[in-house]
């Protein structure tokens, strides 16, 4: 895909390679994708263009689909009293060391003439790290009677969970969301709800991410603080690391009991409603990176991409200069006129006065879909110059315009599925069926070089029985920081013997199925 220095070695647009040092690898691809870049705030990001426009993409497609299963969009308050958090012990035992608390509601000029907090406030407000409480004080408001249910609830915000080691998109102090909470009159309607939202999500990562993802439940020791259940979708990187792309929660009726939500039945009963609460985040921008890129730059799934196409104009003579320009600007035109993925089809005109191959390299490096080149020639052959970004920069082809046209949708959704196909191409080949302890612990141990480095990509996705234990789980973290990633739904083809009883190969005892043990971001 790349070009050959003259030593051989290949000359990538992003230095480390991912061979080389995926972590750097990944901080590279982000900055040089013009996606992101750490901002004044320890922690924070600021989101380009670009980035941003990806996760509109997210976003856009996610509301249509929460939609479509009879949720609706409403705003809750940034702030929440710490005495709400105080009502669900588990809850906020889980988030305490995250929190960011505002004690004092302004600013006053202190003796030195610096500015020095002021006006403590009667109660501390924390930030919001995740609304279960301050939701739930609501519903507890709108739920009379179960005539008001079931209500299902989304939320498009910004949380804060203050993370000391941060990177960007992955894991930042501050990060963009969307949380939905709905409240029910049964268990099984709330079961089902987690449920449903789970292969939401699931259908997205693959469908509109092309990352192919395992679903499955959380082990007590990795499960949301204050739930029953919670279940997610786990994607294998690059790295061969996974990553929780998606969670999915059931409540049961620990919130509605911390917090009142209480409605009357059918017969004048009053009782706890059952809730459920699921999430996603900008943490699927980075997954989208990890999946997809190369030692080029970032390689954008059509589905979500910020724009479909790029059409660079080649103008270096002055004279031909405004007919190559009316002929981009008319197919373009046309192919505005065109669908692809529920939108129409979205082209950057990039007709900047920089050199052709700085422009093509910036549009390889953000991971375009497809660039088109056209000049004098290519408008006196009706063509345009396709180059693809799932192959090489250097694989171009000459294509006439109308059919181009004609065939847009069609080559974005063969980028699309190649894109998926190749994710789980990789994530087969690195997935591997361990009965033996020594064979886990083998898998998972980075191999060194004859310089005693160890070598960055190593292991995968390990199907192995586990009896639950977890004292054993966390020792194993300890071990090799590996975890359970999920106990994965059955029927999902990933071994032969996928949902079957065993033996747990670490201590000899009964297994009720194998599950996914990974290390993780």
């Amino acid at each position: 895909m790349s070009q050959k220095n003259t030593k051989g070695k290949p000359k990538t647009a992003i230095t480390p390679t991912r061979e080389e040092n995926y972590a750097e690898w990944y901080q590279q691809v982000v900055r040089a994708a013009d996606m992101a870049e750490n901002s004044p705030v320890r922690g924070c990001m600021v989101i380009k263009p670009w980035g941003m426009g990806l996760w509109e993409n997210i976003q856009r497609g996610l509301d249509g689909m929460f939609k479509a299963t009879g949720h609706k969009n409403a705003y809750f308050p940034l702030f929440i009293p710490l005495s709400f958090l105080e009502k669900e012990a588990e809850h906020v035992d889980g988030f305490a060391k995250e929190c960011a608390v505002v004690t004092h509601h302004r600013l006053e000029v202190g003796p030195d003439g610096g500015l020095v907090p002021a006006g403590e406030l009667e109660e501390p407000l924390v930030v919001r790290p995740t609304s279960e409480t301050i939701i739930g004080d609501t519903f507890a408001k709108w739920v009379q009677s179960h005539r008001d249910l079931p209500l299902l609830i989304n939320q498009w915000a910004n949380v804060v969970r203050w993370e000391l080691r941060t990177r960007l998109f992955l894991r930042t102090a501050e990060f963009l969301w969307q949380e939905g909470h709905t409240a029910h009159a049964t268990s099984e309607e709330a079961v089902e709800e987690t449920m449903q939202m789970l292969d939401v999500y699931a259908d997205f990562a693959e469908n509109w991410l092309a990352m192919p993802v395992i679903r499955g439940e959380k082990t007590e020791g990795e499960r949301f603080p204050g739930a029953v259940e919670t279940w997610c979708i786990e994607g294998m990187m690059q790295d061969r690391k996974a990553l929780q792309a998606g969670t999915s929660h059931f409540l049961g009726q620990n919130f509605a009991k911390a917090q009142e939500i209480q409605f009357q039945d059918d017969e004048g009963n009053r009782e706890f409603c059952w809730t459920t609460s699921w999430g996603v985040s900008t943490r699927l921008v980075g997954g989208a990176i990890m999946t997809h890129g190369d030692d080029d730059g970032m390689i954008c799934p059509p589905m979500v991409a910020p724009a479909h196409i790029v059409v660079q104009p080649v103008l270096h003579k002055a004279e031909s200069k405004e007919e190559v320009l009316a002929f981009c600007e008319k197919f373009i035109a046309e192919l505005k006129n065109t669908v692809y993925g529920g939108r129409v089809i979205e082209v950057e005109f990039d007709t900047r006065d920089i050199r052709g191959g700085d422009k093509t390299w910036q549009w390889v490096k953000r991971g375009a879909p497809i660039r088109l080149e056209v000049g004098p020639r290519d408008v006196a052959e009706g063509s345009v110059f396709m180059a693809r970004r799932d192959k090489g920069p250097k694989e171009k082809e000459s294509v006439k315009v109308e059919d181009f046209v004609a065939r847009a949708p069609e080559i974005l959704q063969e980028i699309q599925d190649g894109l998926l196909a190749k994710a789980k191409a990789h994530r087969k080949e690195h997935t591997r069926v361990i009965d033996t302890e020594e064979e886990f612990y083998e898998f998972f141990k980075a191999p060194t070089t004859g310089d005693n480095v160890p070598v960055p990509m190593h292991g995968g996705f390990a199907l192995a029985h586990f009896n639950g234990d977890p004292a054993l789980e966390e020792k194993i973290k300890n071990d090799l920081a590996v975890t359970v990633r999920c106990i994965p739904i059955d029927g999902q083809g990933l071994c032969e013997d996928e949902g079957k009883p065993g033996t747990c190969p670490f201590t000899g005892e009964p297994s009720a199925k194998r599950v996914v043990w990974a290390k993780s971001y």
